[in-house]
């Protein structure tokens, strides 16, 4: 195995708006979409769908969304062995798509708020031999935490994406990290710092390095993306120019670009510039997995 992502699934009900109703109204959407989701399962579709061995420890719930979730993750190719149900409703995410292609989204963890440590403890003997473990924050904290200890008395590197951002979450206990990914709202809430400026943004990411952050990459939507380690000249490039159609996941499409070529060459800026393209190209189509290229579609894009 290449990646382990131990994270989310969810449902995403996709409403696209003209605006969002006011208390009390009601208004009409010109349409609808029903898709896979959820930013664990995004993940890893993204990089299975790029080439990469993917493994997925996961809950789904009793509910007609259970069967459909694993189905969908097998058909993309990702390892199901350890997405397990359990008695609760599966995840679900509505998603609101303004006319200016921007994003508003509701979480209901459901089934995902059961992934326990005892999750890991059941995989673990197929996670110790990924290159790489993939984190974010639709599950508990606790089992986070169990994770990252689990990279680390393993020798696996961690990529852990703060997101949903967590106000509970406790930087003394993430910071052994090797690779933290937060977005410019992300990296305020954690820092307690302006992001308003290239240079604001900066300061906060060096602030995550004084607290013994290994490598700091911010995600910084139509200003690109920006990579601080220890020792290194700050890293941006720029964001791909595209005519954006629906935002949804792409910041899940560049983390599972970014770790299947981290994964494959070990190059960091390599693989921040494949991920930049990848989650340009995503916003190019509707919804959130349905907008991931395939390796072949990718490397036509980039005209490789």
């Amino acid at each position: 195995m290449d990646i382990a992502v131990i994270g989310s699934n969810m449902v995403d009900l996709i409403s696209y708006i003209t605006r969002m109703p006011n208390e009390g109204e009601t208004v009409e959407a010109p349409d609808f979409r029903m898709g896979c989701g959820g930013k664990g399962a995004n993940r890893a579709v993204a990089a299975a769908r790029l080439g990469s061995r993917v493994l997925m420890v996961s809950r789904v719930g009793n509910d007609m969304f259970a069967d459909r979730t694993i189905e969908n993750l097998a058909e993309n190719g990702v390892d199901t062995r350890y997405v397990s149900r359990t008695e609760a409703t599966s995840g679900v995410a509505p998603i609101f798509v303004d006319k200016e292609s921007h994003n508003s989204i509701i979480v209901v963890k459901g089934a995902n708020a059961k992934l326990s440590p005892a999750d890991i403890e059941n995989a673990a003997a197929d996670i110790e031999k990924c290159q790489l473990i993939i984190l974010q924050l639709e599950i508990s904290l606790e089992t986070v935490y169990a994770a990252i200890d689990f990279g680390r008395d393993h020798g696996i590197p961690v990529l852990l994406n703060p997101a949903p951002a967590e106000p509970e979450l406790v930087l003394e206990k993430v910071k052994s990290v090797d690779y933290f990914v937060p977005n410019e709202s992300e990296l305020s809430m954690l820092t307690g710092m302006p992001v308003d400026t290239l240079a604001d943004i900066e300061n906060a990411a060096g602030a995550l390095l004084d607290a013994g952050m290994k490598n700091v990459i911010v995600t910084m939507g139509e200003r690109g993306v920006l990579w601080l380690a220890p020792g290194h000249e700050p890293v941006r490039i720029d964001a791909t120019k595209v005519e954006a159609r629906d935002t949804t996941g792409a910041g899940d499409a560049f983390i599972g670009c970014f770790a299947h070529y981290l994964v494959q060459t070990g190059d960091v800026r390599a693989a921040m510039k494949y991920a930049n393209a990848y989650a340009g190209l995503s916003v190019t189509a509707l919804g959130t997995q349905t907008s991931y290229a395939t390796k072949d579609a990718f490397l036509n894009y980039l005209g490789e």
